[in-house]
């Protein structure tokens, strides 16, 4: 037995996942618009800010926090090393792992970025119909 049209509409209304990816699309769209400028994608930018650390992050931990595979994001990288904005070096303390840092060239490009990020995200905040940006960001990590 097929699923009614009763059952089509019940999803398309009520389904957290197909809202949860439609908003993640119009937002990526978004942010990659205000980035183009700068010839950033929204996950280059954020993949770039997870390595904004005092101490460059291994693969693992980046691929952890951004909640991708390790070979999705080795892919992610390799433009952003091709441009001279990250470097990739072997852990010392372990030659399997690679350690990821910014380059001078993609701190100061991130340091451009970051002005349209909050100008754009200021924004995007103001369109939460209940006015509440943090709610909707705990609800987010909640289901991750």
């Amino acid at each position: 037995m097929k699923p009614s049209y009763e059952t089509t509409l019940l999803v398309r209304d009520c389904c957290l996942c197909l809202h949860v990816q439609r908003a993640a699309r119009a937002l990526a769209r978004r942010f990659d618009e205000a980035l183009r400028p700068l010839d950033l994608t929204n996950g280059q930018f954020s993949l770039m800010m997870s390595l904004n650390r005092p101490e460059p992050p291994a693969m693992g931990s980046v691929a952890s926090l951004l909640a991708m595979d390790r070979t999705t994001l080795t892919a992610a990288l390799k433009p952003l090393e091709r441009r001279d904005l990250i470097h990739i070096t072997a852990d010392p303390s372990d030659r399997r792992s690679r350690l990821l840092a910014l380059t001078p060239k993609g701190r100061s490009l991130l340091a451009r970025a970051v002005p349209i990020w909050e100008r754009e995200h200021l924004e995007i905040e103001k369109l939460i119909p209940d006015g509440d940006p943090g709610n909707l960001r705990k609800s987010l990590i909640a289901l991750s």
